[in-house]
C-alpha cells in the first residue's frame, strides 16, 4: 500500500488527507464481510438510505476502486462541453468534495480543450491557479466550460485543469511539497468541490489589497507565468457549479447508503441538487448549523478544548488530533490503529447557537485495510490535518443525509449552512 496526500480545493486549505491504494499486494479476502475488525465499543451507525437517484435533480455517488484504487473516494459523473458548441463529453469518477469549491479535471482525462480564460487584470494574458494544501500544490490553467450533471447545468463558468502546464512555468510560491496533478495522485479523474462557498477564493482574490498577498492565481502567456499573484474578480474565480445552476441551487444534499462497521467492498449514495426546491429535497427532521464562509464550526469542542469542525466528503477519514489513541506506524503513517473500537465524541456548534454532539467510531486501519476488497469504511480515523480542528470525513456520510446551503449573503440572501 501507499500513502498520499489529496488536493482540496479551497486556497486556504482545511484539511490535509491520506490516501491509502489499496493494491493485491495488501490481501485478499471477500466481498464485504468481517474483516476482523472489533466493534465493541462503537457508536450506532446511522442507517439512512439514499433516495432513488432518478429524478432530473439526482446523480448516483459510488464509492469503489475507481480509477486508482483508492478508499473511500465518492464519485459521480460529470458531462463537460466547449461553451456554445455541442462538443461535450462525460467524464466518469470525479470526487465529490464538500470541502472545496469549483471544479478541477485532470488533464488527461479531457478530449477536447477548453478555451483559456483571460486575466482580467492582466491585458493579453491567461488564468493559471495554483491550490495549495499542507504537503502538496496542484497548477494548472483556468479555463471555461458548460458542466452538466444530471438534468442540472452551469453555463459557461470557469473550471481548473490540473496538469496541463509544465513544472518550468510554475511560480515559486507554488512549490509545497508534492504535484497532485494526476488521477493516480488525486485517486481521481478530478474534483467536483460543492461545499457552501459560490467561488474558491473570494475577497482573498478579488481585493487589489489583498490579492497579492493571498491570491492562488497567476497570469500567463502561453507557459510562461508571472511569479507574483494577480488580482481576479469573484465572477472570474473558479466557480462552485451548483450556484450556477439555472434552477436548484441552493445547495446540495450528500447522501449515503450505511455500511457495516468491517467495511465495505462498495458503496453507493445520491447527490440531490437544491434544497425545499423539489419533493426530494426538502430540509426536514435536521438540525441546521451556520457556518463561516468556508462551510466551517470554529467554536465547536473537542476534548473539552475549542476545535475547527467540518464535514467534508473530500477527506477520506476522520482527521483529528488525539493522544490516546495509538498510531498504525510506518505501514500506515497518520492513521489510528487502537486495539479495539473507540467512541470519540465533537461537540458540534453553530453560528446560530445550534448544538449536536456527534460520536464517531475508530477502528484499527491496519485490519480495515487487511482485506484489500473493501473501498468504503465508516470508522477510519487519523491524525492528519490541522491542528485544533476536526475534519468529520467520508465516514460521517455513510446513512446519512448530510446538506449544504450555499453563501448567498452577497446577494442578500441565506447564510451558509450545513444539516445532518
Amino acid at each position: 500500500m501507499q500513502a498520499a496526500a489529496k488536493l482540496k480545493g479551497w486556497m486556504q486549505v482545511v484539511a490535509t488527507v491520506a490516501l491509502v491504494t489499496l493494491l493485491a499486494a495488501c490481501g485478499g479476502g471477500g466481498g464485504s464481510g468481517s474483516s476482523g475488525s472489533n466493534d465493541s465499543g462503537l457508536p450506532p451507525s446511522p442507517g439512512a438510505q439514499p433516495v432513488a437517484a432518478n429524478a432530473g435533480n439526482t446523480a448516483p455517488i459510488m464509492v469503489g476502486p475507481g480509477v486508482a484504487n483508492v478508499i473511500n473516494i465518492p464519485t459521480v459523473s460529470v458531462k463537460v462541453c466547449v461553451p456554445g458548441t455541442t462538443t461535450c463529453q462525460i467524464i466518469n469518477n470525479i470526487q465529490v468534495d464538500t470541502g472545496s469549491f469549483g471544479l478541477r479535471i485532470v488533464s488527461t482525462a479531457l478530449l477536447a480543450p477548453l478555451p483559456l480564460a483571460p486575466a482580467p487584470v492582466a491585458t493579453g494574458r491567461t488564468l493559471a491557479e495554483c491550490t495549495t494544501f499542507a504537503d502538496g500544490s496542484s497548477w494548472g490553467t483556468v479555463r471555461t466550460a458548460t458542466v452538466q450533471i444530471a438534468n442540472e447545468t452551469a453555463t459557461n463558468i470557469p473550471v481548473q485543469v490540473l496538469g496541463d502546464l509544465p513544472d518550468s512555468s510554475i511560480p515559486s510560491g507554488c512549490v509545497n511539497g508534492a504535484a497532485e496533478n494526476t488521477a493516480s495522485q488525486i485517486g481521481a479523474n478530478g474534483i467536483l468541490g460543492i461545499g457552501v462557498a459560490p467561488v474558491d477564493c473570494g475577497i482573498n482574490c478579488s481585493n487589489a489589497t489583498l490579492a497579492p498577498q493571498f491570491s492562488n492565481y497567476y497570469a500567463c502567456i502561453g507557459t510562461a507565468c508571472l511569479n507574483t499573484p494577480t488580482q481576479v474578480p469573484t465572477l472570474n474565480q473558479v466557480a462552485n457549479p451548483v450556484a450556477n445552476f439555472a434552477t436548484d441551487n441552493n445547495g446540495v444534499i450528500v447522501q449515503m447508503q450505511p455500511i457495516s462497521s468491517s467495511g465495505a467492498t462498495s458503496a453507493s449514495g445520491t447527490l440531490v441538487f437544491g434544497i425545499n426546491t423539489a419533493t426530494n429535497n426538502q430540509l426536514t427532521g435536521a438540525t441546521v448549523f451556520t457556518t463561516n464562509g468556508s462551510g466551517d464550526l470554529p467554536v465547536s469542542t473537542f476534548n473539552g478544548a475549542k476545535t475547527l469542525a467540518f464535514m467534508d466528503s473530500g477527506s477520506n477519514a476522520y482527521f483529528f488530533s488525539d493522544s490516546s489513541l495509538a498510531l498504525c506506524g510506518s505501514n500506515f503513517p497518520g492513521f489510528y490503529c487502537p486495539s479495539s473500537g473507540q467512541t470519540r465524541t465533537v461537540g458540534l456548534v453553530g453560528q446560530n447557537g445550534a448544538l449536536a454532539n456527534v460520536n464517531v467510531g475508530i477502528q484499527d486501519a491496519a485490519v480495515l485495510f487487511a482485506n484489500g476488497n473493501n473501498f468504503a469504511f465508516n470508522d477510519l480515523g487519523g491524525q492528519i490535518g490541522i491542528p485544533g480542528s476536526f475534519d468529520l470525513g467520508l465516514p460521517f456520510f455513510f446513512g446519512r443525509y448530510v446538506y449544504y446551503g450555499i453563501d448567498r449573503t452577497g446577494n442578500g440572501g441565506q447564510a451558509p449552512f450545513v444539516a445532518f
